[in-house]
């Protein structure tokens, strides 16, 4: 039988983008430990439309860790305390009776807010845009092991593939950068037998994108610890390598022309 939590909710609330924001306080009674995070939320909504207010706007599709469109700060971290977790999977068994919980959204100049905890994310979008594909053509498709890959290799894309895009990274980082997750999107593709047709010059125009909307990397490392999928920092230095052979590389393909 689960146990029943009284919490205080401290939350941003923001009537629009140009609009000036506070905290205000709620009270969550009677919330199930079993409830994630988002349904705790959910319920909080359900009280205040009945009594007339207007409810809290909050992020959240698939809520199973896999869309990537949750994401909150909660007591100041980037989906709670718990590693490896996004908002959605957060259990509310993690609190304790009487907590009081800050929510608000992702602090970042690249996410302005929307409303209340809803943040405008489409700078990722461009980044993926400006080169985050396979467009050279590759004809039908092929037989799975018609093309070998090292497990190694076919592993490490696959790590790199697990990250949803939450902006987690920039989030938690002191500069608001977006290496973490732009340095997965290159790798997944760039380490691949597929990507290398256009490895380079993806990862210019992904890498010069990115630089238009995010700061720059200091090593904190706050990225990968707020990351609910743990990407690691190694993809940062693949990024940063493939960025300076980018500029040798296409170079001389633009001398060629």
């Amino acid at each position: 039988m689960s146990k029943r939590l009284n919490l205080t909710l401290s939350v941003w609330r923001q009537a629009g983008p140009s609009a000036p924001g506070s905290f205000m306080t709620y009270h969550a009674k009677n919330i199930p430990d079993d409830a994630s995070f988002l349904e705790m939320l959910d319920i909080v909504n359900e009280e205040l439309i009945e009594t007339g207010e207007v409810p809290i706007e909050f992020p959240h599709d698939c809520r199973e860790g896999i869309c990537g469109t949750c994401g909150v700060m909660i007591n100041g971290r980037a989906h709670g305390q718990e590693k490896g977790t996004a908002a959605c999977q957060l259990h509310m068994r993690k609190f304790s009776d009487g907590d009081t919980i800050v929510i608000e959204p992702w602090r970042a100049r690249a996410f302005p807010i929307v409303r209340d905890l809803v943040v405008d994310r489409s700078p990722l979008d461009k980044i993926v845009a400006a080169g985050g594909y396979v467009s050279a053509p590759t004809g039908t498709a092929q037989d799975a092991n018609e093309t070998p890959i090292p497990k190694e290799v076919a592993d490490s894309a696959m790590d790199a593939a697990a990250c949803i895009g939450c902006g987690a990274c920039v989030a938690a980082c002191p500069n608001s950068a977006a290496q973490l997750f732009t340095s997965a999107k290159l790798w997944h593709l760039n380490s691949l037998p597929q990507g290398q047709a256009e490895r380079f010059r993806r990862t210019e125009h992904m890498v010069e994108t990115m630089e238009q909307f995010f700061g720059s990397c200091t090593n904190h490392g706050e990225c990968t610890e707020a990351c609910p999928k743990e990407i690691s920092q190694d993809f940062i230095a693949y990024m940063n390598r493939d960025y300076i052979k980018s500029q040798i590389v296409n170079r001389k393909l633009a001398g060629q022309k």
